[in-house]
């Protein structure tokens, strides 16, 4: 009689084990169920937010490029391509380089880390490049001629931290879609 009172308890125990096992196992299947709901619900609105961080970011890159900072100056200040000094125009660049990067700086929160660090790689050796230019020149020079030798070491810089951050940052922003 112990041994039948055994055998029912320990089927009992057994029982009850497997019971709590399948629900404890259905629990897990629709904790991960809503999980990936909400996941994807999430995605839904990040999306086009991170979409419009990438677009951001690629203004940003775009508006940091010399030949543009050149055309924002040269449309703000008419005069500056004949009277302002290198000097004052490298901190005009400088400046301009810097608001930007400011502006835009939120954005990395959208974007991946590799990402972010070309950008602050591209921003920080932009701003080395276009000082890097106005060491190279006499101290007498003009405007115009460090303008010109700006664009024109640029653009035989073949591919440039900026281009590098572009290509990846659309990448990026690729796999979104």
């Amino acid at each position: 009689m112990t041994s039948t009172i055994t055998a029912i308890i320990l089927t009992i125990v057994v029982l009850i084990f497997g019971f709590w096992l399948i629900q404890h196992s259905q629990f897990r299947n629709e904790e991960k169920k809503r999980q990936w709901e909400l996941k994807r619900e999430s995605q839904k609105s990040i999306s086009p937010i991170r979409l419009r961080a990438y677009e951001r970011l690629t203004l940003l890159l775009e508006r940091t490029k010399p030949e543009h900072m050149v055309m924002e100056m040269q449309k703000n200040n008419p005069e500056a391509m004949t009277t302002w000094t290198i000097g004052q125009m490298q901190q005009y660049l400088l400046q301009t380089l810097r608001a930007e990067f400011d502006h835009n700086q939120s954005q990395q929160v959208y974007v991946s880390d590799e990402v972010w660090d070309l950008i602050i790689n591209a921003r920080d050796q932009m701003a080395a490049f276009i000082i890097a230019i106005s060491a190279q020149l006499p101290q007498n020079a003009n405007g115009q001629a460090y303008i010109t030798a700006l664009l024109t070491a640029y653009t035989s810089n073949g591919i440039t931290p900026t281009d590098k951050a572009l290509e990846e940052l659309k990448n990026e922003a690729k796999e979104l879609m």
